[in-house]
Formats: structure tokens, C-alpha cells, sequence
């Protein structure tokens, strides 16, 4: 079975910029020797991707904190975690779960058996999001996240969002 590590979004925005928190600086060197423990073949990098209008979009509108614009600083990867994803395959993503990362992996499931692993930011927004979205396309794959390389928007909402996932068979480590 072919084990696959999902980065999802570690970008500058998320850690140390506009929607920073202490606890997303945290996870950083643990998601890098996580993402060193894999192949680069075997992992794939979400980025958060908006346009100049973020504002005027639904989820702007929801969350006014102008983030991850496309082409700035603050959308691009945390560098230690740029250096060991080079190679991976990058998906831009412009809303919480990513359709297009779902679809990708379908298809290598197809292939060939596929065992998920998930970290990254927000556990609460797009992790779960997009763990939820691969559960419901691969009922049958083990499907895990890493709670120690993941960071929620809070430390409760983190919790709330690991409950979560363990009450959709999405196996918490």
C-alpha cells in the first residue's frame, strides 16, 4: 500500500502572518521531520489561493482578514517547509477542501491502494475539510492525521475538529 503525506497549507499567512498563532509556529519542525520521513513522490502540498478580491467573496465576507493573495509573501510556503517539498505536487486551492486534490488521489487510489496521512493548518478549517472530503471518496482507505503537526485556529477548535474526524473514522495519531 502506498502511503501518502498531505501538506496543507503552511504558508506564511498561516503561521507568522495575517492569521498567524503561536501554535502554528509550534508544528513547524515537527511537520518537516514528518514531511522528511517521506518520499517526495509520495506528498502532496495544498496552498490556500485567493485573487485580489478575496473581500468581496462569501468567504470573505465570513472571515475579513485578507490572506494567502496569490503571488505575495504571506501565500507563499513557510520556508522550511518550501526546501523539503520541492518536487511534491502542489494544488492551489481557493476554498477550504480541495475538489481537485480529492480527484487526484481517486485516481492514484485506482492505481494503486492508498494509505492518507494528513498535517498541516488550520485541523479546523482545511484539514478537516479536506480529510473529510478524501474519507468520503476512499471510505475503505485508512485515512489518519497527525494531531502533534497540525495547529487549529485555537487550541479548542483543534480539539473540536480531532473529535470530529475520530466520529468519521478518520484515525487521530
Amino acid at each position: 500500500m502506498r502511503k501518502i503525506l498531505i501538506v496543507v497549507d503552511m504558508q506564511k499567512d498561516f503561521i507568522d502572518g495575517s492569521l498567524g498563532t503561536k501554535e502554528a509556529q509550534e508544528i513547524v519542525p515537527a511537520v518537516v521531520k514528518k514531511i522528511q520521513s517521506y518520499s517526495v513522490k509520495d506528498i502532496y502540498v495544498t496552498k490556500d489561493t485567493h485573487g485580489e478580491n478575496y473581500l468581496e467573496t462569501s468567504e470573505g465576507k465570513h472571515l475579513p482578514v485578507v490572506h494567502c493573495i496569490k503571488g505575495t509573501e504571506g501565500w507563499e510556503l513557510d520556508e522550511r517547509v518550501e526546501v523539503v517539498t520541492k518536487g511534491a505536487v502542489v494544488v492551489e486551492k481557493p476554498t477550504f477542501g480541495s475538489i481537485e486534490l480529492m480527484e487526484l488521489l481517486k485516481t492514484e487510489n485506482e492505481k494503486e491502494p492508498l494509505e492518507i496521512e494528513l498535517v498541516g493548518l488550520c485541523t479546523d478549517i482545511c484539514v478537516v475539510s479536506n480529510a473529510l472530503l478524501l474519507k468520503a471518496a476512499m471510505p475503505e482507505n485508512r485515512i489518519c492525521v497527525d494531531a502533534s503537526c497540525c495547529a487549529g485556529v485555537t487550541p479548542q477548535s483543534h480539539e473540536a475538529a480531532l473529535t470530529t474526524m475520530g466520529m468519521c473514522q478518520i484515525e487521530v495519531v
